[in-house]
């Protein structure tokens, strides 16, 4: 924790990682109140899909390409303007709620959905540039990146926790349309942190959004060790995200716990979250495919816990296991993820990795449905946490401490290796490539 409280000294990732946990919370915000309010619309669950689809999986189609695009761009404030479009776009849809119409508000989802995917993948590209420049000469720009993950990731298992409780206190009391007056607000809040932040690629403006793509397509085609982590990570989150459907008909109909049960439950999960995410900010440098292969293993062992769970009691002490798996996994996989990238492409791969993040759930979300329908909710989460356990194979493959330690020390060289160093590498066979 001393180690991250240093790169927190910069002003200015403290605004980054202010900005992140306000967005997140505001986020969570929308969210509930938005599939709270259509379904009351509606009375369908397949309209709640739908808006759940249109926030990110069509925004994750077209997220690389706007990230590419904003980084190319000239202008000086394109990340605050992400957020001040959120913000109108969020206000629009608590205008809409009382002038209720689906197709209209599908599509405001869409253009709100695809600019949230892409400035959260830009700041995650600033947070780190950022760690970087507070190091001096000799300094280890690699730690420091990942000391920022750390307190973003800690920033946001918080609001994992805090967000859905008081979105859920909003909209059952001044209702969905403040909830998400509020989230615009916080929005505003978001662009305002970050007014001065430009996505930072040199001579961006010089190449076309296709050139500038296929680079990034060619890097990741060409890097072993990047594809691996990638690929793995969207196979384990289609069944992460698989266990959402099989939760609620777990705790209801198997347990026979009710709604408030179905609460502690996902409380349980979020508090041991809060502590993975402490375990990480605590760890060493050279730790991260320890850490994803624990974390994803620790997901996995979990949902078969539930599985064999009798009573609500052992299921949210399995649950607080599987939260620290949680908060193990993700942040030391994106560093890993920008550890194997160059500076230069931060912002394309890590569009990427948010659109993987989005279009995941679609897949998922069905294949639980399917699994709890055709056979039952234990059958469905042992099927499950044995196949997102296998997946910590992939992940274990992945040489990453290695590819760190052949980096270019900070003061002598720059931050990062330069893209044909980096793609020397990572690319098969090279200092970065996965054992056969």
């Amino acid at each position: 924790m001393t180690r991250v409280r240093s790169v927190l000294r910069s002003a200015r990732l403290r605004r980054i990682i202010a900005a992140y946990a306000v967005n997140r919370l505001g986020t969570w915000l929308g969210t509930v109140a938005l599939s709270l309010a259509v379904f009351d619309h509606t009375h369908s669950a397949l309209a709640v899909a739908a808006t759940l689809i249109a926030s990110q999986v069509i925004p994750a189609l077209a997220v690389p390409a706007v990230v590419a695009r904003v980084e190319a761009s000239q202008g000086r404030h394109e990340l605050s303007g992400l957020y001040f479009f959120e913000a109108v776009a969020t206000t629009a849809l608590g205008v809409l709620l009382s002038h209720f119409w689906l197709p209209l508000l599908l599509l405001i989802v869409a253009l709100d959905g695809t600019a949230a995917l892409t400035a959260s993948a830009l700041l995650r590209t600033e947070a780190a540039r950022t760690a970087r420049e507070t190091v001096g000469p000799g300094g280890d720009a690699q730690a420091a990146e990942q000391h920022a993950n750390a307190a973003i990731n800690v920033a946001f298992s918080f609001t994992f926790v805090l967000g859905p409780a008081v979105a859920g206190a909003i909209v059952a009391g001044p209702g969905a349309p403040t909830a998400l007056f509020i989230d615009a607000a916080t929005f505003l809040a978001c662009g305002a942190l970050v007014l001065d932040l430009k996505p930072h690629v040199e001579e961006a403006g010089s190449e076309s959004i296709a050139a500038r793509l296929g680079a990034a397509r060619e890097f990741i085609g060409g890097s072993s060790a990047l594809r691996t982590l990638l690929l793995s990570q969207a196979v384990a989150l289609l069944f992460f995200e698989a266990a959402a459907p099989v939760e609620v008909a777990f705790v209801k109909r198997t347990l026979q716990a009710g709604d408030r049960g179905y609460g502690f439950l996902v409380a349980a999960w979020g508090f041991g979250v809060v502590l993975g995410s402490i375990l990480f900010a605590r760890a060493g440098e050279r730790r991260l495919r320890a850490m994803i292969s624990s974390g994803t293993f620790l997901i996995g062992a979990a949902y078969v816990g539930l599985a064999a769970s009798p009573s609500l009691a052992v299921a949210a002490a399995v649950a607080v296991a599987g939260g620290v798996g949680n908060g193990l996994q993700l942040a030391p996989l994106i560093s890993a993820v920008q550890r194997l990238t160059p500076g230069e492409l931060h912002g394309r791969v890590m569009g990427v990795l948010e659109s993987i993040g989005a279009l995941s759930p679609a897949i998922g979300f069905a294949l639980g449905g399917a699994l709890v329908v055709a056979l039952s909710p234990r059958a469905a989460f042992a099927i499950l946490g044995a196949g997102a356990a296998l997946t910590t194979y992939g992940f274990a493959r992945v040489r990453v401490d290695d590819v760190a330690e052949q980096a270019p020390v900070p003061g002598e060289t720059d931050h990062r290796p330069d893209l044909e160093t980096a793609m020397a590498i990572a690319a098969p066979g090279g200092l970065g490539s996965s054992p056969e």
